[in-house]
């Protein structure tokens, strides 16, 4: 892909696939999710760039908390800080020999590098002084993008899930994109919206002035 090239998620072929090469710049990065486009492939894999119809969302006033995770979040027993531990939570969700390799040594360097200039960002769950899980992302205006969460204890990710939508919620983000819907997320209220309708909030999501932090 030539540097110049721009991404143009409608021209998505039928599996969602929109572009093939170019680099994993901070600047290529923020031009992607701009577009509605995200960056996913394996180790022996070309950059692939994607924009999938439908797209996965999880809506900041339609959170389901399961009963029993209700519980857990009422407890204490597992706390949350925010930007903390980036580089461990992102190699917390690299760290899946079952589930392939997605998040390459190449992809970690350009999501720290982003981290370092204040586009992505991760949220710890934190069992005492032990990691229990976490999730990470890129925000850009009012866009979350949701990358990745892992979990070592039970309900780390989950209370990850609970703790990050909340907190996009009072800082005024309007769209939180987790790309496609799992029986995971779907269990939290997430749901599928056709491409067209996604790029459309999209654009008012980027309108808006917000920051994570």
């Amino acid at each position: 892909m030539p540097r110049g090239l721009r991404f143009d998620a409608e021209r998505a072929d039928a599996i969602g696939l929109v572009a093939v090469g170019g680099d994993l710049r901070p600047e290529r990065l923020l031009e992607a999710y701009r577009s509605g486009v995200f960056p996913w492939f394996g180790l022996e894999d070309p950059i692939l760039w994607w924009s999938p119809d439908p797209r996965g969302i999880l809506e900041l006033d339609g959170l389901h908390v399961p009963r029993r995770l209700g519980r857990t979040l009422r407890s204490g027993r597992l706390r949350h800080t925010i930007n903390r531990a980036f580089s461990d939570v992102l190699r917390g969700c690299a760290d899946r020999p079952d589930d392939g390799c997605w998040l390459t040594p190449e992809m970690i360097a350009a999501y720290e590098e982003l981290h370092t200039r204040g586009h992505a960002h991760s949220l710890e769950v934190w069992a005492g002084d032990e990691l229990a899980g976490g999730i990470y992302g890129v925000a850009v205006g009012g866009l979350f993008a949701g990358e990745s969460m892992f979990t070592r204890l039970r309900d780390g990710s989950k209370v990850a899930l609970v703790r990050l939508v909340e907190h996009l919620r009072q800082r005024g983000f309007q769209l939180f994109d987790i790309q496609m819907v799992t029986d995971h997320t779907a269990r939290f209220g997430a749901r599928a919206i056709p491409r067209a309708e996604y790029l459309a909030r999209l654009r008012e999501a980027l309108r808006c002035e917000v920051s994570f932090v």
